[in-house]
C-alpha cells in the first residue's frame, strides 16, 4: 500500500507550486566579508562600567532638584495669579458695594466720614474718626476746587 501511495503523488512533485510571472523566489542575501562574528562566549560584552554611576546620579539628582524647583515656580505663580484675581474681584465688590465682604455675613453697614471736619471739631478728632471709618477718597474736581481755594486764600492774605 505505501508502494500505490508514493506513485499517486510521484507526479505532483515535479509541478511547480508558482505560476505567476511577477512572483519569482528571492536572491539568497550575501554577507560581507568584513563582518564581526561573535565569539562563542558574550559574558564579556555584558559587563557594566561602575565608573558612570557617580555622573549618572549626580545628573538625575540635579535633574530632579531641576524639576521641583520648576514645578515650586509654577505653583507659585499660579497661587498669586489665584489671589490676584480673588483681590480684583473683592476690589470690584467693594466699589459696588463697600463694606460687603463675600465670606463674612451678608452685608456689613460702614459709616461714613465726611472729609471736611466739623467747625467745633478739632482735627486730631476728625482724623481720628477717619481712620476708623471706610475712607472716601476725594474726586478730581474736589481736589481742583482744594486746590484753588488755597491759590486764592494765600493770594489774598498778604
Amino acid at each position: 500500500m505505501s508502494g500505490q501511495g508514493q506513485s499517486q503523488y510521484a507526479a505532483a512533485s515535479r509541478v511547480p507550486l508558482i505560476k505567476s510571472p511577477s512572483l519569482r523566489v528571492p536572491r539568497p542575501v550575501e554577507r560581507p566579508q568584513d563582518i564581526h562574528p561573535l565569539p562563542d562566549n558574550v559574558t564579556a560584552y555584558f559587563v557594566y562600567p561602575f565608573t558612570l554611576e557617580p555622573h549618572v546620579l549626580t545628573l538625575e539628582q540635579s535633574r530632579r532638584s531641576t524639576l521641583a524647583a520648576h514645578a515650586a515656580r509654577r505653583e507659585a505663580y499660579l497661587k498669586s495669579r489665584e489671589e490676584e484675581k480673588e483681590r480684583r474681584k473683592r476690589e470690584a465688590l467693594h466699589r459696588i458695594a463697600p463694606g460687603f465682604e463675600p465670606t463674612a455675613t451678608p452685608l456689613v453697614p460702614v459709616k461714613r466720614v465726611s472729609s471736611v471736619p466739623n467747625p467745633g471739631t478739632h482735627p486730631e478728632a476728625g482724623s481720628s474718626v477717619q481712620d476708623m471709618g471706610h475712607h472716601r477718597s476725594k474726586s478730581v474736581m474736589e481736589e481742583l476746587v482744594d486746590q484753588l481755594a488755597a491759590l486764592d486764600s494765600s493770594g489774598s492774605a498778604p
